[in-house]
């Protein structure tokens, strides 16, 4: 269940600027896994699908915003797998690409206040507690068994890279690259595209303890979750237009800028080599149309 369909390339990038800071730098393609559940989306619900399918749930129940990447993966996922969804989306009733997308396959949209959004676990007990075939799942799809499917994103990777970087909302990603690279003596680096949320790491901790091997960066979040301005939107035009990747606004698009800003002000040694794993979540480019 699950299971990658094909293995995503490491695609090597190439830039003047890396020339003359003797840096390379790699991306793993994991936005091309699947058009829908796509990026880290689909390795945080393979072993979560697993555990549904062991424990005979039927429903599936989560949480996010109106333009959420993970309701619209768990959505396709849970009809291409024979579950039933449920999403309590947070904020006013909307419409839009992703919601649409949502509902198309079988989604059920509670939306609910912001408020009333804070306590998911009353949400899911007051409306699902009753029913053992409903299962949680919390926002972003966060937690363990999301963790231990992100841990496979480097497998099969080389042991001379000495950094590995991902965009991080909820840690989830994060501690699952430091876990899969903790015996190549690679160093997991975080890109927090939110603001003030310094918490983030305490959320990381508690998922990998034991672990030293990574270090997270918030002083890139060009204003916080969602926030966008010229010089992002112009980098990723002028990112596609070189590389022909796509990388979005929210998430991939400012961990690549924040990778290239160090790498300018010499943050890496020389000699250095940098794996960029792009998260999916293409679907929020259609946000700014």
């Amino acid at each position: 269940m699950l299971e990658l369909p094909f293995d995503p390339p490491v695609q090597k990038i190439e830039h003047e600027l890396f020339n003359e800071k003797a840096v390379q730098v790699f991306m793993k393609r994991d936005d091309l896994i699947h058009p829908f559940v796509s990026g880290n989306k689909w390795r945080k619900l393979k072993y979560v699908f697993e555990f549904a399918k062991k424990n005979n749930k039927k429903y599936l129940v989560s949480f996010g915003g109106a333009y959420s990447n993970h309701l619209v993966a768990l959505a396709s996922a849970g009809a291409m797998y024979g579950f039933k969804t449920t999403a309590f989306v947070r904020g006013e009733e909307v419409k839009n690409h992703m919601l649409m997308l949502c509902k198309t396959w079988g989604m059920q949209l509670i939306f609910v206040s912001r408020e009333s959004y804070r306590d998911k676990y009353k949400l899911f007990e007051t409306h699902f507690g009753n029913d053992d075939s409903y299962l949680f799942i919390d926002e972003g799809g966060r937690g363990e068994l999301a963790m231990l499917g992100c841990a496979e994103i480097t497998d099969g990777i080389d042991a001379d890279f000495t950094h590995a970087f991902c965009a991080v909302g909820t840690g989830t990603t994060m501690a699952g690259i430091a876990l899969g690279v903790s015996k190549k003596n690679m160093q997991a680096e975080g890109i927090c595209i939110l603001k003030s949320a310094e918490g983030i790491e305490n959320d990381v901790k508690k998922l990998i303890p034991e672990l030293h091997n990574w270090k997270m960066h918030h002083n890139f979040h060009r204003g916080g979750y969602a926030k966008t301005d010229e010089e992002l939107m112009r980098f990723i035009t002028e990112f596609a237009t070189q590389t022909g990747i796509l990388l979005d606004q929210v998430y991939t698009g400012k961990m690549v800028l924040a990778v290239f800003n160090l790498i300018k002000n010499d943050y890496f040694k020389p000699q250095s080599k940098i794996l960029l794993v792009h998260t999916g979540g293409l679907l929020g480019l259609l946000s700014q149309v």
